[in-house]
């Protein structure tokens, strides 16, 4: 079983992830695949007057504001035109993938975070009413039923709060927890850099293998922007149970069978060799 994450960010390749994914259900593998969707989504809010807005939490960690208004963009952008892109380019492909929002049949749940703490200026503040919230369970019933049926499901958020009601959530971390509860040895999550970076946005500076116990100090001194949620994901996917994360590059050819040959970043609870640039 592997559950793999591509990225909404400019540059990712969906057609050489889908024609890998293609490639690995011809084999038999599998898989279940999560998206995300951010360019477009930034670029379709700001067409609708709506722009996207982001907010750092006191640990560092960046997240968009969710209103009312965002999550229906969310659902306009992430779960229409490019889940729906991702379904045609597979079925194109010979796969008959089925795609979905965590909202549907409730596949992603959790509690709704009922106030966040942000900081700006350099002072915390506390924010209400943000449609944000947090993964906790993963209808696997549903999921092992199309697999069975020989369904690919490419799931998206948002996902449902326990109170019924659409919220933003982490495609990294919802990942992961898909990936826990589908008891995956291995997650692969893919965006448009090589892996985690010791001299970001320098790439020959890449990071080849990190220990699990090494997830925090990386995060803290060398990585930037939304790979430390990345990592934050990495480390709770390990925590429940998966073997291997490797954190991979989604532009070019063969992105994920290149991500399973180990290239980019493998993150694991094994010894590794410490943390460096190249080898």
């Amino acid at each position: 079983m592997i559950v793999i994450k591509v990225g909404g960010s400019e540059g990712v390749d969906l057609d050489a992830v889908c024609a890998d994914v293609a490639e690995l259900v011809g084999r038999g593998e599998r898989l279940v695949l999560v998206h995300g969707g951010s360019h477009l989504t930034n670029e379709v809010a700001t067409a609708l007057g709506h722009p996207p807005r982001f907010i750092t939490s006191p640990s560092g960690y960046t997240s968009r504001l969710t209103d009312r208004r965002t999550i229906e963009i969310f659902e306009m952008v992430y779960c229409g035109q490019v889940n729906k892109g991702i379904v045609e380019r597979l079925q194109a492909r010979g796969v008959n993938a089925i795609g979905f929002s965590g909202i549907d049949g409730r596949v992603w749940q959790g509690p709704r975070k009922e106030a966040i703490r942000a900081v700006e200026n350099g002072k915390t503040r506390v924010i209400r009413d943000n449609l944000t919230g947090k993964v906790e369970t993963v209808n696997v019933s549903l999921l092992d039923t199309l697999l069975d049926g020989g369904y690919l499901p490419v799931l998206t958020p948002p996902a449902i709060s326990d109170k019924g009601e659409a919220m933003n959530v982490d495609g990294d971390r919802a990942a992961a927890m898909t990936a826990i509860a589908m008891k995956s040895a291995n997650l692969l999550i893919l965006s448009n850099v090589p892996g985690v970076l010791c001299d970001f946005p320098d790439e020959a500076s890449l990071i080849r293998h990190i220990n699990s116990s090494e997830i925090d100090t990386v995060a803290r001194e060398y990585a930037q922007g939304r790979m430390r949620i990345k990592l934050l994901g990495a480390q709770e996917a390990l925590a429940g149970g998966v073997e291997q994360v490797v954190i991979g590059d989604a532009r070019g050819d063969n992105p994920i069978l290149r991500a399973l040959a180990g290239e980019g970043t493998i993150i694991s609870e094994q010894l590794t060799p410490a943390m460096a640039g190249g080898d």
